[in-house]
C-alpha cells in the first residue's frame, strides 16, 4: 500500500495529512515552544549582578534547539514509512527539518520543499492532494 504524507510545518505545529488507498488521515502534532525567545522577567533588578540573575540568550537558545530536535524526531517517526513526503511552511522549520531526515538517512523521501503561509486543515489536505495526483498523472507513480 502506498502511503504518501503532507507535512505543513512551523515551530509551533505540525500538521500531517497522511493518504494512502484506504483513505486519509491527518494528525496534528504540537512543539510546545513560545513563539520568540524572551528573557524571564523574574528579576526586576538594575543592579550590576543582573546578569547572574538572568538565564543567558545562549542557554535559552540551547535549550529551545534541543526541544525542536525532539519535536522533530515526533514528527519524522510519524511520517517515518511514507513512500514520499511533501513538506510546506513558512519558515525556517520545514528545512530544519530536512536536515533532521538527511542525517536519519530518509531525504529519498522528500518529493518537496515550499514556502507556504498559514493554512486550514482543508487548505493543506488540498494542496497534498493536487501536489500528489499531479505528479501521478505526469509520471504514472506518486
Amino acid at each position: 500500500m502506498k502511503k504518501t504524507v503532507g507535512l505543513w510545518i512551523d515551530h509551533r505545529k505540525a500538521i500531517i495529512l497522511v493518504l494512502t488507498d484506504n483513505g486519509e488521515e491527518v494528525k496534528e502534532i504540537s512543539s510546545g515552544v513560545e513563539k520568540q525567545l524572551r528573557r524571564s522577567d523574574t528579576s526586576s533588578s538594575n543592579t550590576q549582578y543582573e546578569p547572574l540573575q538572568v538565564p543567558a540568550d545562549d542557554l535559552k537558545e540551547n535549550r529551545l534547539t534541543g526541544h525542536l530536535n525532539l519535536y522533530y524526531d515526533d514528527v519524522i517517526s510519524f511520517i517515518r514509512d511514507a513512500n514520499s513526503i511533501l513538506i510546506f511552511g513558512p519558515g525556517e522549520a520545514k528545512t530544519e527539518l530536512k536536515k533532521r531526515l538527511e542525517k536519519q538517512k530518509l531525504s529519498g523521501l522528500i518529493a518537496g520543499i515550499e514556502t507556504a503561509d498559514r493554512m486550514t486543515d482543508r487548505e493543506i489536505a488540498a494542496k497534498v492532494r493536487q501536489h500528489f495526483l499531479e505528479k501521478i498523472s505526469a509520471t504514472g507513480s506518486p
